[in-house]
């Protein structure tokens, strides 16, 4: 079970838990953003000109806050700092985002993006999985979706280059494909930067029959 820290991680308000209610309000303000890539866009746009023009595989994305302070620090202690315990309090703030509640509701499972073996090793946990188990309970699958092989760090890399990089990285596991056909999956990450990964993730699935795919991320950065 998790300990609630004492403190604000932000402000260091006492008693607290890992962010208080008042810097939840004042850094997770809610954002008109774009529908198939979570992108921020003026107040009454549905769709970027960017996923008009070239649509992702995703059919629609969802993103709580910018990568951006606090969120990112959040983000850094949660993955590489080895403290898990950030999953309950990131995945309320994913559940309280407009349509997240609608896009549970709707989905036959919601699956986790998988670490390779090397990083899952490394790492001792899949933030994803964890955030993917505090939002769906019983629906949350982190077995169905696989990832074969290890990929080189993606931070700054340009799109081109990690789609290329992520090529074959994901499959379905054969023996649970058939159960996928005709459903709806929510598919979770901790970042969306160029969407290479989701995009690459819902290539399997949607090799697998899956109908519609929702990428959910906490945080989306913006562009360069």
């Amino acid at each position: 079970m998790d300990k609630v820290p004492s403190q604000c991680a932000v402000c260091h308000a006492w008693p607290s838990q890992r962010v208080c209610n008042a810097c939840v309000m004042r850094f997770a303000q809610p954002a008109t953003r774009c529908q198939r890539c979570a992108l921020r866009v003026p107040a009454g746009v549905a769709v970027c000109g960017a996923c008009l023009q070239n649509p992702p595989s995703f059919d629609a994305c969802i993103a709580a806050v910018d990568y951006a302070y606090p969120w990112a620090d959040a983000l850094a202690q949660f993955k590489f700092r080895g403290d898990p315990g950030w999953a309950r309090a990131l995945a309320t703030l994913m559940r309280s985002t407009p349509w997240m509640e609608p896009a549970l509701e709707a989905a036959d499972r919601v699956l986790a993006v998988p670490l390779s073996t090397e990083r899952l090793r490394e790492r001792g946990f899949n933030q994803s999985a964890l955030l993917a188990r505090q939002l769906a309970g019983t629906k949350a699958d982190c077995h169905t979706l696989l990832r074969l092989h290890a990929t080189e760090v993606q931070s700054g890399l340009p799109r081109v280059q990690r789609l290329r990089n992520l090529r074959g990285a994901f499959a379905v596991e054969p023996a649970r494909a058939a159960s996928l056909r005709g459903q709806r999956v929510v598919l979770i990450d901790d970042v969306m930067t160029t969407g290479a990964t989701l995009h690459a993730a819902t290539l399997a699935l949607r090799e697998a029959g899956v109908a519609h795919v929702t990428a959910t991320v906490l945080a989306r950065t913006g562009l360069d």
